[in-house]
């Protein structure tokens, strides 16, 4: 199948929820029952998770939003922090019904995930964490090196500008996230870039958001009491979490961890994505046979 023709596939799952906010813009797949939330990083959007949704799309009522300032949704000049994006999916859970739901988010949205699971444990069945990125509060002086991290951080370079399409496409396919320039991944960048007034072409992602998302991640601690919940961390071979001392804050505060690892790099659910679903499926469909178990 081609990018154009699956891309427009995708966008038939396309739904939106008005808030007084703005406009969330989401994914669904409905022929299972279970709720599963599926939570993209920093600068990624919704359709990074159509692997995934597909793979379990039988079994779980499957939601992933571009979460504000991304994608499709609404970009306000602020608002980024995680509690207004922990605000705009719980008004999505309740627009959908759900008191509850599985939650599986990648890199910054694995630290809203956290923070979410520390205030509102009831609102978590399980987590699935992978590759977190900045999970711990970091000291005011890092915001000096804010212009430095833009610079050097290679997912920051699909924000543009471009002056041409060809251009943006060039950058796409020298990043990680595109190794291998599938189909899919090709109608990931497609949806995810668009045509300013200029006739230059950026990433759908705010600017706005960025500035704010790291000044939050440096202020707010992912994990700071202990957290129930069962969880699942997903550990790529090449990923940011490759040592034990990575992984010490999580073994500390999640009581229910299981850690598992799996091929590829921070992306591993777009460049291995076979291996990165089994492991997913197999933890989340353990959770539904523990609750079989205990009723």
């Amino acid at each position: 199948m081609q990018a154009a023709e699956l891309l427009a596939q995708i966008e038939t799952h396309r739904r939106v929820l008005r808030l007084s906010t703005g406009e969330l813009s989401y994914l669904e797949w409905h022929q299972g029952q279970e709720p599963l939330l599926l939570l993209h990083g920093m600068v990624d959007h919704a359709m990074v998770w159509v692997g995934l949704a597909e793979f379990v799309q039988d079994r779980y009522h499957v939601i992933a939003p571009d979460l504000r300032g991304h994608g499709n949704s609404s970009k306000p000049a602020s608002g980024y922090r995680c509690r207004d994006m922990i605000a705009d999916l719980e008004a999505l859970m309740a627009q959908v019904g759900w008191p509850s739901a599985h939650v599986v988010a990648h890199s910054w949205a694995a630290k809203v995930a956290a923070v979410w699971a520390t205030q509102k444990p009831q609102a978590i069945r399980s987590l699935v964490l992978i590759d977190p990125f900045f999970m711990n509060s970091m000291p005011r002086w890092v915001k000096l090196t804010f212009p430095l991290l833009y610079r050097v951080l290679p997912f920051l370079k699909m924000l543009g500008p471009f002056e041409t399409y060809e251009q943006a496409e060039q950058q796409a396919q020298q990043l990680k996230q595109f190794d291998g320039w599938s189909p899919l991944q090709r109608a990931i960048f497609v949806a995810g870039i668009e045509q300013k007034s200029s006739g230059q072409w950026s990433s759908k992602f705010a600017p706005q958001a960025r500035d704010e998302i790291f000044e939050d991640v440096m202020e707010v601690a992912g994990l700071t009491k202990e957290i129930m919940t069962p969880t699942l961390f997903i550990q790529p071979r090449q990923g940011l979490n490759r040592t034990s001392f990575q992984l010490k804050p999580f073994r500390r505060y999640l009581k229910q961890l299981q850690v598992v690892q799996v091929p590829g790099h921070h992306w591993c659910f777009l460049v291995e994505p076979d291996t990165f679903n089994r492991a997913v499926a197999s933890f989340l469909d353990a959770q539904g046979n523990a609750d079989v178990s205990h009723s």
